[in-house]
């Protein structure tokens, strides 16, 4: 064997090797745009009705705060991540006197109470997710608009 027909060979093992590497790595997911409906009650009482836009891979944050208060009345955080067809979702929820977290799995479209307090009843969290580009979002916000004309209309 040559030594230029080596080098060659070597050259092609090397182009080999570096193409199985790149396609062995995964590739970036898209991120899914999706839309989250809350209401968050504290012994029975609503204490907060947040909606909110984010998307996969990346931590939504909500704080309501009175002006010139020191602590906020709530401060919610979601992290939701893509499984499939499911999301999977930590949420982390505090308010002045307690606090919660949780990991659930949601469809599209699924709305889930969890409890969150030490009791039941002492801390819930109602929670609507649905994917931004869907049918469903389409009517559900088609749903609001003639709600907020018409003055009746779902809580979530």
């Amino acid at each position: 064997m040559t030594r230029s027909t080596l080098i060659k060979k070597a050259w092609l093992g090397l182009a080999l090797v570096g193409l199985a590497c790149i396609a062995a790595v995964p590739t970036q997911a898209e991120a899914e745009p999706l839309y989250f409906a809350l209401e968050v009650r504290r012994e029975g009482r609503l204490v907060a009705q947040p909606k909110l836009l984010g998307e996969t891979g990346r931590t939504v944050r909500a704080e309501r705060r009175k002006p010139g208060a020191s602590q906020p009345d709530y401060r919610l955080v979601l992290t939701p991540t893509a499984e499939g067809e499911t999301f999977h979702l930590e949420l982390d929820l505090l308010l002045p006197e307690i606090k919660g977290h949780s990991e659930l799995a949601l469809l599209h479209g699924q709305e889930r109470r969890v409890q969150l307090g030490r009791y039941p009843g002492d801390l819930e969290v109602s929670l609507l997710l649905m994917k931004v580009d869907s049918p469903e979002f389409r009517a559900l916000m088609d749903m609001s608009e003639d709600a907020a004309v018409g003055g009746s209309g779902r809580p979530i």
